[in-house]
């Protein structure tokens, strides 16, 4: 019998769960940057092995929003809650260490229902144990965990190292209800190839910009052209929020769009597996994250 489950990846911003769906799927499908809150929308891996087939749901980091994009962004974690068989909580176990607690005020908020339902297995996963001193540091939050009642299960891992990340699946296979696959075995997402064009760019955004640039622009790619099978076409926008912003971006002589684009194409061809002529517009809409009407618009 063939076994199914959708498994959220939940947890504070720049928590690793990114890095950690890359890790297990075996590709970069989350863009990685140093910077929190560089993930803004769900993103779909599937991992299929023998019989049993993991759908992972790599969500937006749990925060306060702040404005209506953010809002929007809290708003796919609860979906993302919702929807899932298996809830992975990642928690930087460096801060879980400083701070005294593995868990967090608005991360216990959202755990609770969910453990008092008891329908849905909730695994802790303390992530970035490279970067811990000493390994035995992570017991006693172990420890808090089980006694919070919370969890099924708790797991250290180095998602950057790859660290116990198959012990990690093999929990999760373990786990996982009976249920036919819903995806092709050699499927690893259902995100279509625009997506992770417009991802890219932002990640390349994201790497070279500072402050309020990474946090003010989105991506919108308006053409994928493919009609020619040796280079392929894509034209992106990239949103700002001020006039500003825009010639931060474009940069002296247009230095610092050719750098985004250069970096991204790579990024891009890698990820296509084919050349690629990438071509970047940068475009004003006005306080675009606290706009109802615009947000909808960029597909928030």
């Amino acid at each position: 019998m063939s076994k199914f489950a959708q498994i959220a990846l939940i947890g504070r911003p720049n928590a690793g769960k990114s890095t950690l769906m890359n890790a297990i799927i075996g590709e970069h499908l989350s863009i990685v940057t140093a910077k929190p809150q560089t993930t803004r929308r769900t993103v779909l891996g599937i991992h299929t092995d023998n019989d049993t087939q993991l759908v992972f749901i790599d969500t937006p980091g749990i925060l306060r929003p702040q404005y209506q994009l953010q809002s929007s962004m809290m708003q796919y974690v609860r979906e993302s809650l919702a929807a899932c068989h298996i809830l992975c909580v990642i928690v930087d176990v460096v801060k879980a260490v400083e701070h005294g607690t593995v868990l967090d005020p608005m991360t216990q908020k959202l755990l609770k229902p969910v453990a008092a339902d008891g329908h849905v297995p909730i695994v802790l996963v303390l992530n970035k144990m490279d970067a811990l001193p000493q390994s035995k540091q992570a017991l006693p939050l172990i420890e808090q965990a089980r006694e919070s009642g919370l969890f099924t299960r708790s797991v250290a891992v180095s998602a950057l190292q790859g660290r116990e990340v198959s012990a990690l699946v093999e929990i999760l296979q373990g786990m996982a209800p009976e249920g036919d696959f819903q995806y092709a075995p050699d499927e690893l997402s259902t995100m279509p190839q625009r997506f992770f064009a417009a991802e890219f760019i932002r990640e390349a955004i994201f790497t070279h910009f500072r402050e309020e640039i990474p946090y003010s622009t989105d991506v919108q790619v308006i053409r994928f052209d493919e009609t020619d099978p040796n280079r392929w076409l894509i034209s992106a926008d990239i949103t700002v929020e001020r006039e500003s912003q825009k010639g931060i971006l474009i940069g002296k002589g247009g230095l610092a769009l050719k750098t985004i684009g250069s970096e991204a194409r790579e990024s891009i061809e890698k990820f296509l597996d084919r050349h690629v002529h990438l071509e970047l517009f940068v475009k004003v809409r006005t306080d675009w994250r606290n706009n109802r009407t615009q947000l909808s618009n960029l597909g928030y």
